[in-house]
């Protein structure tokens, strides 16, 4: 793995926002007459990065990668070739949404690809943070 690459993985590895945007500035200082492409799409695409950033960290590493979205689609393929010929776009729509349906059901009855009770408390922590904000303001 090269150096840049490194660094832009410690990025997207950040604990938080501040951090990452601090770690971005170097490699945007340190890289931009080098690799002025690279540099450009990561500055471009760092405010959709850092949006995980934002929520719970134990969710960081599961929302940054698009494994879930992926194996969505690899599992649409199968069907796909298996049937080959689609009658008409209802069908297609029914299919698809069984096929949805049936996923969906998987991630909520068994193992969570998601820890949804850590994102609701994180909520609840954020929301708290606000009043207590806005409390301070009104004073």
């Amino acid at each position: 793995m090269s150096e840049i690459q490194q660094q832009v993985r410690t990025i997207l590895t950040a604990p938080d926002e501040e951090t990452a945007r601090t770690l971005l500035n170097r490699v945007l200082q340190e890289y931009g007459e080098k690799a002025p492409k690279a540099v450009k799409v990561l500055e471009e695409g760092f405010e959709d990065a850092k949006a995980v950033l934002a929520l719970p960290e134990s969710l960081h590493r599961k929302l940054r990668t698009t494994n879930s979205v992926e194996r969505l689609n690899e599992e649409i393929r199968r069907r796909e070739r298996v049937i080959r010929i689609f009658p008409n776009r209802e069908f297609t729509l029914r299919l698809l949404g069984a096929l949805l349906m049936g996923i969906d059901e998987g991630w909520s009855s068994h193992r969570k690809y998601l820890d949804m009770d850590a994102y609701a408390s994180w909520c609840k922590e954020q929301q708290e943070k606000l009043r207590q904000k806005a409390e301070t303001w009104a004073s």
